[in-house]
């Protein structure tokens, strides 16, 4: 593809050239790759820019003078970057119907249960997400909730090539701020809640949110939960239609009424006046009738029937790591969730706390390399909530596993819950079950779809299914 197409309305000098590829990663660069320079959060890109030219670069794409021959100055690369590998691809994204979502829990869940209900209406949907990519049924294995700018465009043009109509996708606070989903369109935006997260980088809550609530500056409909403190602050001044859904602001345009939890899921009436249908969610607790909520009113705000998506949406079922039950054959139950901030905590827990018979144990850690200050919230979270606790690591990353304990067990220094430190996670699953009592349901929050553990910089295998299972044929 010549330069001159991947730069439409920018000037790229005399000479047009043939670019084979892109990459903002001059490690990547042979001859013939355009290199993009970014200046991230902890690299500057600039710097490698006459690296990449002695490499083979057929050109270099900077913000300011780098000194090489064959360059193409422009005000902000990162934008750039995002829309010349959408040229590069085929501009996919204007060939599908993109629906995001954003927030800080529920993100996951929500976009699941929106492509099964999409599929259930006869649509072939693609997904982005923290789990995986999916393209139709294929499975691509995924590393960041939302890819860098050349991926997503390249699993959209994988997608348009597969006959998807439909791409739903979570759209994470850092995609948003660094601009990985500049120039994409959405049909719908849908906003989960927001709570403490990702500080280490947005450093604020209030950068979090406005990062999020770019989103709505891309879409041509917000789904915005109303219950959720931030929701004025996220939607205040956009211009596209706003659709609100709720449990307590009765105001909003849809609403879950009659809500009736039991242990192995949820049901309430799904009413977007005047009309009312009940559902029934495979998934237990509060949170799910949120997840169900967004994706039923994202539905029905894009003109979907609404009796069927009601219908539809008792038909989904789980999803794996969120509040997902292990099949142990025992008389205490064991729960995986991915809780990992203290309101994901919270969220859980309360919910298990409602259809308890016996104890509610539950294990955690926090991620090493991550924001600190929510690791004694969530220690005290876990002590409020809990009949017993077990501190242990999560993904420690470079960090020392112990000093991410004594930061949560700061959060628990008060608390008459007791508790117990075992800082290797496969010990403490064994633990907890080897000490499980009748009725007792087990948490082990933090990990959730993860088959994996982080320590130093070496991704582990790790799956808590298989540890269960193991400590489970050992006791039998």
């Amino acid at each position: 593809m010549k330069l001159s197409q991947l730069l439409e309305n920018l000037p790229y000098g005399s000479t047009d050239v043939e670019v084979v590829d892109i990459t903002n990663d001059s490690r990547k660069v042979k001859e013939g790759v355009l290199f993009v320079c970014i200046n991230g959060s902890t690299v500057d890109g600039h710097k490698f820019a006459k690296g990449a030219a002695d490499k083979g670069a057929c050109a270099i794409l900077a913000e300011h003078n780098v000194g090489v021959d064959s360059q193409v100055l422009v005000s902000d690369s990162k934008k750039a970057y995002a829309k010349v590998c959408s040229a590069f691809f085929g501009n996919p994204k204007d060939k599908l119907k993109l629906i995001g979502v954003t927030g800080t829990n529920g993100k996951t869940s929500t976009t699941m249960l929106i492509k099964s209900m999409l599929e259930k209406f006869g649509h072939k949907v693609g997904l982005i997400g923290t789990i995986e990519n999916l393209i139709g049924d294929k499975a691509i294995p995924t590393e960041n909730t939302t890819p860098d700018a050349y991926e997503l465009h390249k699993v959209l043009k994988m997608m348009v090539d597969e006959g998807c109509e439909y791409v739903v996708m979570e759209v994470s606070s850092h995609a948003l701020d660094q601009d990985r989903v500049y120039g994409l369109e959405f049909e719908a935006g849908v906003f989960t809640n927001l709570t403490q997260d990702h500080l280490d980088y947005h450093l604020t809550i209030e950068n979090y949110a406005e990062a999020k609530r770019k989103l709505f500056d891309m879409t041509k409909a917000a789904i915005v939960n109303s219950d959720d403190e931030w929701s004025k602050a996220m939607t205040d001044g956009i211009k596209c239609h706003l659709s609100t859904y709720a449990v307590n602001d009765q105001q909003a345009e849809h609403l879950a009424k009659g809500i009736r939890y039991n242990s192995d899921g949820v049901v309430f009436e799904l009413l977007s006046s005047p009309k009312i249908a009940r559902v029934r969610l495979k998934t237990p607790g509060k949170f799910s009738v949120y997840n169900g909520l967004a994706a039923a009113s994202c539905l029905i705000t894009l003109g979907f029937d609404f009796e069927k998506t009601a219908q539809y949406l008792s038909e989904c079922y789980g999803i794996k790591g969120r509040a997902e039950v292990v099949e142990i054959g025992k008389d205490f139950t064991v729960i995986i969730d991915y809780a990992h901030t203290p309101d994901g905590i919270k969220n859980i827990l309360s919910t298990m706390n409602e259809i308890k018979k016996g104890r509610l144990v539950t294990l955690f850690g926090c991620g090493g390399d991550r924001d600190s200050s929510k690791r004694p919230k969530m220690g005290k979270m876990a002590a409020d909530l809990s009949d017993f606790c077990i501190v242990t690591s999560d993904n420690p990353r470079t960090e020392d596993p112990q000093a991410i304990v004594d930061d949560i067990l700061v959060g628990m220094k008060d608390t008459k819950t007791p508790y117990k430190v075992i800082v290797n996670r496969e010990e403490a699953i064994k633990y907890a079950l080897q000490n499980a009592q009748k009725d007792d349901i087990i948490i082990l929050a933090g990990k959730g779809h993860e088959t994996y553990q982080i320590i130093g910089k070496q991704k582990n295998h790790f799956d808590e299914r298989e540890v269960v299972q193991k400590a489970i044929a050992e006791l039998s």
